[in-house]
């Protein structure tokens, strides 16, 4: 049977290192909700995965402003895991519909905001997400048919690599666009001002197309 002031300090030291504490006890038969004795305690740490740090440390490379963790677990246990981790903000004790409320929140602050999840509490806040992304290999049913897209391979690492290409895709389609506009508007001029043949613009206008396909081609290399 543990004292009551050994008790505390217990559970406190624990949480402090980031596990979730389960107390084990005798009830009374009277009322089964009120404790009579604590016998012991069970401290209980989810697994961390092993390139949870190098993705997060990506994610801060990549130009991410924050990477915030919303979790149900209480709070000394959540900024524990947070501060080994490297994360920069941790809201803790969140239910569903509180992690909606956050991401709203967050969106206010920063713009877009992306939602990563594998479990069912953690499909609403995917769907308030500016864009969800569920862990396809651990993630429940639900929380694939929210997300926006999915990471199969179960890699946090990739969500880094997914954003990278994501803004090399958006620059490439804005350059063959700039490029497209440019070349289309001088065939025209060129074509009313008499210095281009009309074959002569049709052909220049075939052969920007294909100058246009191989810079997309580009995107192969990433």
């Amino acid at each position: 049977m543990l004292a009551a002031e050994d008790l505390g300090g217990q559970v406190e030291r624990l949480q402090g290192e980031g596990q979730t504490v389960v107390l084990v006890g005798t009830v009374a038969e009277a009322n089964p909700l009120q404790p009579v004795a604590v016998l012991g305690l069970i401290a209980i740490r989810d697994r961390i995965r092993p390139n949870a740090r190098p993705a997060i440390r990506a994610l801060h490379a990549a130009g991410v402003q924050k990477v915030v963790m919303l979790t149900g677990d209480n709070e000394r246990t959540a900024a524990a895991i947070a501060r080994e981790l490297g994360i920069d903000e941790v809201y803790a004790n969140l239910r569903p519909e509180d992690k909606v409320v956050r991401v709203q929140e967050l969106a206010r602050r920063y713009g877009h905001v992306a939602m990563v999840g594998d479990g069912v509490n953690d499909a609403p806040a995917l769907a308030e997400a500016t864009v969800g992304v569920a862990m396809g290999a651990a993630g429940t049913d639900v929380a694939l048919e929210t997300a926006d897209l999915a990471l199969m391979a179960d890699d946090l690492e990739k969500l880094a690599y997914a954003l990278r290409l994501a803004r090399r895709c958006q620059s490439v389609i804005g350059q063959n666009l700039t490029l497209s506009a440019v070349v289309i508007s001088g065939l025209v001029v060129a074509a009313v001002a008499g210095i281009f043949t009309l074959p002569a613009a049709v052909l220049g206008h075939e052969i920007s197309e294909f100058v246009v396909i191989g810079s997309g081609l580009r995107m192969l290399r990433d």
